[in-house]
Formats: structure tokens, C-alpha cells, sequence
């Protein structure tokens, strides 16, 4: 009986030190050593994570700021509005670092909207019925990440 052995590759079997090994090769021009498949899916895989960063903070800012205009419970108040601003630093910080994602925004904000409103609406049932099914206030990124829609 014959076993076949495989042998992984150093991608599939140390992801960091192919990181390492990629990078050298790439800062000695060795092209053509240069692990192109994985290479590839890597650096789409960053550009959907950037998009995933994104739409996370876009939906617990809605969600946040979902609970401080519609749900009374001024006890709450402080917490929900530091958690809304913390997401919008978070949001701006990395609009800064890839303002490409602008174009993405109203794609974000409708999937970050409907898992927001689904979210507070379970939690805060049978208030969660008081939401509203569509965003009421101006969506464009300069209001949502700077406007009070609550006074």
C-alpha cells in the first residue's frame, strides 16, 4: 500500500513567514519567484476587508444612533452617543486612509441598515416595532458622521 504525501505549501502551512518570503522577493525584484495565485488573493482579500471595516462601524453607528432617537431611556443616552461617536472616528479614520471607499457608501449604508434595524428591532421588541423601515434623516456620508439627528 502506497501513502501519497502532500506537501503543503508554505502558504497553507506558515502564512506568515510566506508573507515574509513574498515581500523579500518582491524587494529583490525576484518576480518571477513571487507566489502570484496567492499574491492575487490576497490583496483582493484586503480590499474586502477595508469594505467589511466599513459596513461593521456603519451598522452599529446606525444601530446606536437607531436606539438614541427612537428609544427613551435617557440613562442610555451618554453610552449610545459615545458609541456613535467612537464609530464615526473609526469611519472617518479609514475614509482617510482609503477615500475609494466613498463610492461604496450607498451599498454600505443599505446592508449596514437593514442588520442594524434588524438588530435594535429584536432587542427592543415590542419597541422595535417604532422603528421606522427607512432611514428618515439625510444618508450621505458628511450628515452620518456628523449630525445630531436627535435634537
Amino acid at each position: 500500500m502506497t501513502q501519497t504525501v502532500v506537501k503543503k505549501s508554505l502558504y497553507e502551512s506558515d502564512y506568515f513567514l510566506w508573507t515574509e518570503e513574498m515581500i523579500a522577493r518582491l524587494k529583490a525584484r525576484k518576480f518571477d519567484c513571487v507566489d502570484i495565485e496567492n499574491l492575487i488573493e490576497e490583496i483582493e482579500s484586503l480590499g474586502r476587508s477595508e469594505k467589511r471595516e466599513i459596513k461593521s462601524r456603519l451598522k452599529t453607528l446606525l444601530e446606536h444612533l437607531l436606539k438614541r432617537i427612537y428609544i427613551d431611556m435617557p440613562d442610555y443616552f451618554n453610552g449610545w452617543e459615545n458609541t456613535i461617536e467612537e464609530q464615526r472616528e473609526e469611519i472617518i479614520e479609514e475614509l482617510m486612509d482609503s477615500p475609494s471607499l466613498k463610492r461604496f457608501w450607498d451599498e454600505l449604508f443599505d446592508v449596514s441598515w437593514q442588520g442594524a434595524l434588524r438588530k435594535v428591532r429584536k432587542e427592543y421588541q415590542p419597541k422595535g416595532s417604532s422603528f421606522p423601515d427607512t432611514w428618515q434623516f439625510n444618508r450621505d456620508i458628511d450628515p452620518m458622521l456628523n449630525d445630531t439627528f436627535w435634537e
